[in-house]
């Protein structure tokens, strides 16, 4: 388990290949997908606040904690297991890696760290983005 629960851009660029970077721009009108596509970390899938990271809106609240099989099936679906290192990062400054990390460690993962400053930070240290969609990962069981 990390240190501390930031990494600065610098940090990331070194061990990018060897963690599991997941994006999490987030508006309140629903535009985090489109945030995505217009630039991203290479490689790094959309987990979306909205689907995976919160159950419907409702007695609960607008962004009540997930259910553990919503949670389970958006999770596998990128690719993640029980040991996986986490990197998450929104557009900076924003709430949707701050959530991504509070459920994620409520989930029991236990090695994940947010991005400093977030995209932004990323591309203020001159790193390389992407527009494209990125691969989707292989799913986990």
């Amino acid at each position: 388990m990390a240190e501390s629960a930031l990494i600065s851009a610098a940090e990331l660029a070194e061990i990018v290949g060897d963690v599991v970077v997941l994006d999490v721009q987030y508006t309140l009108d629903g535009q985090g997908a489109d945030l995505y596509a217009s630039r991203h970390l290479p490689g790094a899938p959309h987990l979306d606040l909205d689907t995976v990271l919160a159950d419907p809106a409702g007695d609960r609240g607008r962004h009540p904690m997930p259910s553990v099989e919503r949670l389970q099936h958006g999770l596998r679906a990128l690719g993640l297991h029980d040991d996986s290192a986490v990197i998450v990062y929104d557009q900076g400054p924003s709430l949707g890696a701050a959530r991504a990390w509070c459920v994620l460690r409520w989930a029991g993962l236990t090695d994940v760290r947010v991005l400093d400053g977030g995209l932004a930070a990323w591309v203020r240290a001159g790193l390389p983005v992407e527009t494209s969609s990125a691969a989707s990962p292989a799913p986990s069981s």
